[in-house]
């Protein structure tokens, strides 16, 4: 059985298709011909009885019209009168009351079976028996022609009845066979045809597999069915594949940069240090300085790395309460920004419990704040906005800085991307902060927008889901 499951289980899908619809036909076919094989045997078998039945009647009815007219000599002397109703494949004898054999008729029956113990006294008893392996009916009952008594005995064989039965047998067994053979073909057949989209997009993973994402997918089906919608779903899978491969080796090639760039400054100012600058305190004072701020804008360029990183499950059990986290952001920037004015503007009777953690919410503010500080060129002015809708709560953040460009603001939640690459560096800037912004937002089931102006400052609207 193991083998046979083992076998089963490395066969092609071609091959388990076609043994499957071969085994199904099969079945089926077998039981259809069990089921009229059975039927018909039953059948013909009760049209042989039914003849022994007639044959019978008939005789009695003929000997019961002549009365005792006729004789057994007339019998004898005229057989053809008998032959007209006894079948050719029955053999019937009348013996008298001491068994003898007294007239036979049709001797189609090699062995005749022995008289049964009890004979009724009117009509005649019907059995089944079986004489040198030989099955039969026989019919066996009192008879009266004249002055004489006697016995009459019908013997039906029934060996044309199972010749036919053999016939029908190995006839059904052929076609069971052929059947079994030709379901086989067919379904390998229709197999290799309705398969062959499914072999197609087969081959397509193998040539991606071997030459990558460059590979296009040339695979066409235009049939809308089950194989078109597993290509849909490989199309679609594959362009996020190719498209978040893409994103990896960008954000590799970016973060090496943005690393290299802090490791070469002080490794410049460590190397100045060796050279000359260690007896120069006022040289040594600034490159030990620059290169702190150079290993804290890195250790915070890793950290926020990290954080892009970290894609745990977001806990939508989770709730924040927004007013009273932005009022402790907005004393927080305050703190390390003293020229800064941060105006809040809610409705003092609503609530505003969002579905989000309240680290996440913490970070997201943290990060909007400190870049429209950092992106002012006069004193900072940032207006918060809270609101209440349906089911969501908003959050706009508003600031009088530089602006964003129009065609610059589909980029600004891209890892590392800088309006102006220059001006972000020297304020201490690592192009991570939205990026970090957006996948917070979209972690939570948020949604962010900006609207933004160059020189006219910029809004950033954040839709959080409330709290039910």
């Amino acid at each position: 059985m193991k083998k046979i499951s083992s076998y089963l289980t490395n066969q092609s899908l071609k091959g388990k298709w076609a043994l499957t619809s071969a085994v199904v036909i099969f079945i089926s076919f077998a039981v259809i011909c069990s089921v009229l094989y059975l039927s018909i045997h039953s059948w013909l078998l009760n049209e042989q009885e039914q003849s022994v039945k007639r044959t019978m009647d008939d005789l009695t009815v003929f000997f019961e019209s002549q009365g005792g007219r006729l004789t057994i000599h007339d019998i004898q002397s005229n057989k053809g009168l008998m032959n007209s109703i006894v079948d050719k494949n029955q053999t019937v004898r009348i013996l008298n009351e001491d068994t003898v054999e007294m007239l036979r008729i049709n001797d189609s029956t090699l062995k005749m079976p022995d008289l049964p113990d009890t004979i009724p006294f009117r009509g005649y008893a019907m059995s089944k028996e079986k004489v040198e392996k030989t099955e039969m009916f026989v019919a066996t009952g009192p008879i009266v022609i004249g002055p004489f008594t006697g016995v009459i005995q019908l013997t039906h064989p029934l060996s044309t009845f199972e010749s036919l039965m053999r016939y029908i047998l190995i006839a059904m067994c052929i076609l069971g066979l052929g059947a079994l053979i030709a379901s086989a073909g067919i379904g390998y057949f229709l197999a290799t045809i309705l398969l062959k989209p499914l072999n197609d997009l087969r081959l397509e993973m193998i040539k991606v597999a071997e030459q990558g994402f460059t590979a296009p997918i040339t695979l066409q089906y235009d049939a809308k069915d089950e194989i078109s919608d597993l290509l849909t779903v490989y199309r679609s899978m594959m362009g996020e594949l190719e498209q978040s491969f893409l994103q990896q080796q960008q954000f590799i090639s970016d973060a090496s940069h943005e690393l290299r760039t802090p490791i070469q400054v002080v490794e410049g100012h460590l190397s100045l240090i060796k050279r000359w600058g260690k007896d120069d305190p006022e040289v040594l004072e600034e490159s030990l300085s620059t290169s702190l701020l150079e290993i804290t804008r890195m250790k915070k360029l890793i950290e926020e790395m990290l954080e892009l990183a970290r894609r745990e499950q977001n806990d939508l059990q989770n709730n924040a309460d927004i007013l009273i986290i932005t009022t402790d952001i907005m004393n927080e920037v305050k703190g390390f920004s003293h020229d800064t004015t941060i105006l809040l503007e809610v409705d003092p009777g609503e609530s505003y419990q969002a579905r989000i953690s309240e680290n996440a919410y913490g970070q997201i503010l943290r990060n909007l704040l400190q870049n429209a500080v950092r992106y002012s060129e006069q004193q900072p002015m940032i207006q918060i906005r809270l609101s209440k809708q349906q089911h969501t709560v908003k959050i706009e953040v508003l600031d009088q800085g530089i602006g964003i460009a129009e065609e610059d603001q589909v980029h600004i939640f891209n890892r590392f991307y800088r309006v102006d690459s220059s001006r972000s560096r020297d304020g201490g800037g690592t192009g991570l902060g939205l990026s970090i912004v957006n996948m917070l937002v979209n972690k939570y089931q948020g949604t962010i927008k900006v609207s933004s102006k160059l020189h006219y400052g910029s809004t950033f609207s954040i839709y959080l889901p409330a709290e039910k």
